[in-house]
């Protein structure tokens, strides 16, 4: 099996050498093509108005100038041998559940796969919930059989697998959740503003750590109750329901 290995931290990111640690345990086929510096919240974004670079770092490593979604797609045209069987995304330091989804680079390089017919999973240690500090401790004991199992089943086309690893130490891990994707209370979102050293206003977009009570079977109530989340995501994003009422209003 040639597996691809990318995120959105970065080649540099401590995620990346736990997936590729995980990665290692599946085949011994490679290749690392990551960013050359942390892309997180790039979202599903291509570079058109530049131009792309990559380096060589070692036989089977490789950055590029570019975001996550420019990694996958210059190691299946440019750089690997031949198309992957498996593109591995993360370990994202930080949670890609509910919204997160629609920023994350983590979840867009693997989207990417997808969209080239590849099996895409991408994977995230969720941090900061129960002061664990940034440890990928449960995502390193438990992410090789959660890649193992999922690499033996057919995802189906235009499905990729969105995994969360909670923020707890791996022996209080509660098991493994198939869920969906939830919704944040977006009330916990804010704007912290500062004074830089001119004097002029600068801003940070932030989110404070309140973990709300979602409901039951969605990501965040996985995560929250220290549970592995596995959700099954789809590139096409028409809501079928609404149609009806728009063929209603334009028939």
């Amino acid at each position: 099996m040639r597996i691809l290995v990318t995120n959105d931290d970065g080649i540099h990111g401590p995620g990346l050498v736990v997936l590729e640690e995980i990665a290692r345990t599946l085949s011994d086929d490679v290749w690392i093509v990551a960013p050359d510096a942390e892309r997180s919240g790039a979202g599903h974004s291509l570079t058109l108005a530049n131009p792309l670079r990559y380096r060589k770092l070692d036989d089977r490593r490789f950055e590029v100038e570019g975001t996550p979604t420019d990694c996958v797609i210059m190691a299946a045209r440019k750089i690997l041998p031949g198309l992957p069987d498996l593109v591995l995304s993360g370990v994202n330091r930080g949670a890609n559940i509910a919204d997160d989804v629609t920023y994350s680079g983590t979840i867009a390089a693997a989207m990417e796969g997808t969209a080239l017919g590849l099996k895409s999973i991408a994977l995230s240690q969720v941090t900061g919930i129960y002061d664990n500090g940034e440890s990928f401790a449960v995502a390193r004991a438990h992410g090789a059989a959660i890649v193992k199992r999922l690499s033996t089943m057919s995802f189906g086309p235009g499905v990729l697998i969105n995994v969360n690893f909670p923020d707890c130490r791996p022996e209080e891990m509660q098991g493994i959740e198939v869920t969906r994707q939830g919704k944040r209370d977006q009330s916990h979102l804010f704007i912290d503003e500062r004074v830089d050293a001119r004097g002029r206003h600068y801003y940070w977009i932030g989110s404070n750590k309140e973990k709300g009570s979602p409901p039951a079977g969605t990501d965040l109530a996985a995560v929250f109750s220290k549970r592995i989340s596995v959700t099954p995501l789809h590139m096409n994003l028409t809501q079928v329901e609404a149609m009806d009422a728009l063929r209603g209003v334009f028939g």
